[in-house]
């Protein structure tokens, strides 16, 4: 007889109970770390097509199949608040006997989105923290397979080191670190030098694909461990004129794929190129923006992640926008609201935010100037899997796709 056949000493299915009698199961299996399964799969979110009116929030699933998987929550990091931490850090650091970079390799903040507990990341590929250096400060050259950048937040004096490349760092600077590439900081200026820190650890951690290591272990003779004495800015010289490529250089690099060979935009050069476009209608759900590429390619700076410039003018406000990919954003300059599922985000200079993928959200400037957000997704990375989609929503409540 077939084991599925019916049991006549079995009670009839009007009395008998197969969810509870599973879950009892379940508790003499638990010691096989296994779970039969009690429930339908239930994502953290409703299907894409299905529409929240504004200002509602969607509650995420409960129960073992939602409880397991990670939503971020949207959540603004005020400067006001984190800054003190980051002084009370230099401070430690200057009295002490053993430095914390000898221990700890950063002397950071790392923010965590509510919705991960305790989890070192803001979004579900996202790691952010931002990083003080101590005059004479100097972390070791090394390298890793997660790409990352350093916004700088003050106005001068630290430096960023990039396969042997120096890039000293001024407010509004962009310098990244890409898969694979050789990469030290420090500070030789007067005064203690602070940037923001994104990654994308927590993709690569999941993939179990985080490999770092320091020039001094390896044996590198390359010189890598040295400081360049001033600028060199060889990768602005060799690709910072836009719609023209040098065609003697290879273009490629010994560890990271896909990488980006210019590795330093300069705050000035961001801030001009986005105000001589102010008068332009621009994006009504994003304002003017500007794409940081890789030149080689045309494509996003990093295979996983986004990068962009946005400029909102005096009283601005976009339209409502949503799309499955996350999104960071550090205000430069200005002050204002995000709308993020409702929830509104105030912010001003130097706050950090985080925009969940699949809520809506819309930008306010509450200020008389222009605001300057820089904005890092995984757009890149959604694209990459072909699981990137947009919707915004008209002025007459409509939805439209904006994917492209």
């Amino acid at each position: 007889m077939s084991c599925l056949a019916q049991d006549p000493s079995r009670p009839g299915p009007s009395t008998f109970d197969s969810r509870e009698a599973m879950e009892r199961l379940n508790q003499d299996a638990a010691h096989l770390h296994i779970w039969i399964r009690t429930q339908a799969n239930q994502p953290a979110q409703a299907p894409w097509r299905h529409d929240v009116p504004p200002g509602l929030v969607e509650e995420t699933t409960s129960g073992r199949v939602g409880a397991g998987q990670l939503k971020a929550l949207a959540h603004r990091w005020s400067w006001t608040e984190i800054a003190p931490y980051l002084h009370r850090i230099a401070s430690i650091a200057r009295s002490a006997d053993v430095s914390p970079l000898e221990f700890t390799e950063r002397q950071q903040l790392l923010l965590v989105n509510p919705g991960f507990a305790s989890r070192l990341q803001i979004s579900n590929s996202i790691r952010c923290a931002v990083s003080i250096y101590n005059p004479g400060d100097r972390a070791a050259v090394h390298v890793h397979t997660p790409n990352a950048s350093r916004t700088i937040l003050s106005e001068g004096g630290g430096y960023t080191t990039v396969d042997g490349e120096r890039c000293d760092t001024h407010r509004g600077d962009l310098i990244l670190t890409p898969s694979g590439a050789w990469h030290g900081h420090g500070n030789d200026g007067s005064e203690a030098t602070v940037w923001v820190d994104v990654l994308d650890w927590p993709l690569l951690e999941f993939l179990d694909c985080i490999w770092l290591d320091r020039a001094e272990r390896t044996g590198e003779s390359t010189g890598l461990n040295t400081t360049p004495s001033g600028p060199v800015r060889e990768s602005a010289r060799m690709y910072g004129h836009g719609g023209m490529l040098p065609g003697f250089a290879s273009h490629r690099h010994d560890i990271g794929c896909n990488y980006t060979p210019m590795v330093h935009y300069q705050g000035d050069s961001i801030r001009d190129a986005l105000r001589a476009l102010r008068d332009q209608i621009g994006d009504p759900y994003e304002g003017i923006t500007m794409k940081f590429v890789n030149p080689t390619t045309g494509g996003p700076i990093f295979p996983t992640l986004d990068y962009s410039a946005i400029l909102l003018r005096p009283g601005e406000e976009t339209q409502l926008k949503r799309e499955t990919s996350s999104t960071l954003f550090i205000v430069m300059e200005g002050h204002g609201t995000t709308e993020v599922g409702g929830k509104p985000l105030d912010w001003e200079v130097n706050d950090i935010l985080v925009s969940p993928n699949f809520l809506w959200r819309r930008h306010i400037n509450r200020g008389d100037t222009d605001a300057i957000l820089y904005a890092i997704s995984d757009r890149a990375l959604m694209q990459n899997i072909g699981q990137y989609r947009a919707q915004g929503r008209l002025s007459n409540g409509g939805v439209v796709d904006v994917s492209s």
